[in-house]
């Protein structure tokens, strides 16, 4: 609802929680993390190592009247020694599908920054830096005041490295931001890199979760990290879905196979089998469960969607293909979105519901 009077946050911090997008749970201290906190015994290391990154976490808010917003946060302060000491810690503010400017801001246990808006009134998304683990402790307007943005449809989004963004020169380039972009969805990516291998449990917080569009994009890390036979690939795919759709029976589902990756494509691995034979048995898999019946099922293959080109290290796309990708995905999801896409400027969803 519209206040007739300055917003109270115009001088005070206020509660970030209503304006981050892009969060699946919190943690006991209410931090956004991206696996179930209550189910981390089931999920493999790595899985857990990286769902306590923010990956895709957004601040989305509408000025009225604001020069600036500022945002309190705390971040991981590296080691002067470590990888991640000289990578840029910029906030990158977003208008739409236009990126306005990134501010920079150093990693501190406690700090703010400042962002410049470009109009006193509009809607602005923050995409805050993911290196060093930022969690937002308030925001505020300046000059002016802020309030929540319209939420979009929930987008769940399944994947490994190349779902969280590797090589992406930015977070808000990574494929899942640019498809949830061009379809005005709240996106909440939850790729962890080295994993996405089919692990079960992952399907079933899945199923927990809350969405009104669902997309799984694993199946590279099957080739070598844990390396698996094309029936153990295909079983595990008819499994991982059955057990999504337990949950969300009626919702739109989207599967991606594994994009190209050409040293693996007619390599076999230590059970004897390529990643061209594990992508056919998660594609044929999916076919299966679409020809069974599930008419909100769909299957994006994935090799053909990318060339080497378009890959900066043989396997994580760079920031055109990371735009391809998203193109892809969005093109592919349109038509089975729950609702059409909206003007984010429309009324505000309390809260992002499911379409089962």
């Amino acid at each position: 609802m519209e206040l007739d009077v300055p917003y109270e946050g115009a001088m005070n911090w206020l509660d970030p929680g209503p304006f981050l997008r892009g969060v699946a749970w919190l943690d006991a201290e209410g931090r956004p993390v991206r696996a179930d906190p209550d189910d981390a015994m089931r999920l493999p290391w790595d899985t857990g190592e990286r769902a306590v990154l923010p990956i895709g976490m957004r601040v989305e808010f509408t000025a009225r009247g604001a020069s600036a917003v500022e945002i309190r946060y705390r971040a991981r302060v590296p080691e002067p020694k470590d990888a991640l000491a000289g990578l840029a810690h910029t906030f990158a503010l977003w208008e739409g599908d236009h990126l306005v400017h990134e501010t920079a801001a150093a990693p501190a246990e406690e700090g703010s920054v400042a962002i410049q808006l470009p109009c006193p009134d509009g809607l602005f998304t923050v995409h805050p830096p993911e290196s060093c683990s930022p969690v937002v402790l308030g925001v505020r307007a300046i000059g002016g005041r802020i309030t929540p943005a319209p939420r979009g449809p929930r987008w769940l989004v399944h994947g490994d490295s190349i779902t969280e963004g590797w090589w992406s020169t930015r977070p808000a380039h990574a494929w899942p931001a640019v498809a949830g972009r061009a379809l005005g969805l709240d996106t909440v990516n939850l790729g962890y890199a080295g994993a996405a291998r089919g692990e079960l449990p992952t399907a079933e917080q899945l199923a927990r979760l809350p969405a009104d569009v669902i997309t799984l994009a694993f199946g590279t890390n099957c080739w070598s990290r844990i390396p698996f036979s094309a029936t153990l690939m295909h079983e595990t795919t008819l499994a991982f879905l059955r057990l999504v759709r337990r949950g969300h029976p009626k919702t739109p589902l989207l599967l991606l196979s594994p994009l190209l990756r050409p040293e693996a494509e007619e390599t076999p691995n230590a059970l004897g089998a390529t990643l061209a034979e594990l992508r056919e048995a998660m594609e044929t898999a999916t076919r299966h469960l679409i020809a069974k019946g599930d008419r909100k099922l769909q299957l994006l293959p994935g090799k053909p969607l990318l060339t080497p080109n378009h890959l900066a290290d043989g396997l994580h796309p760079n920031d055109e293909g990371h735009a391809l990708l998203g193109s892809a995905v969005a093109g592919a999801l349109a038509p089975y979105m729950p609702e059409p896409p909206r003007k984010k400027t429309r009324g505000l969803r309390d809260v992002p519901g499911s379409s089962d």
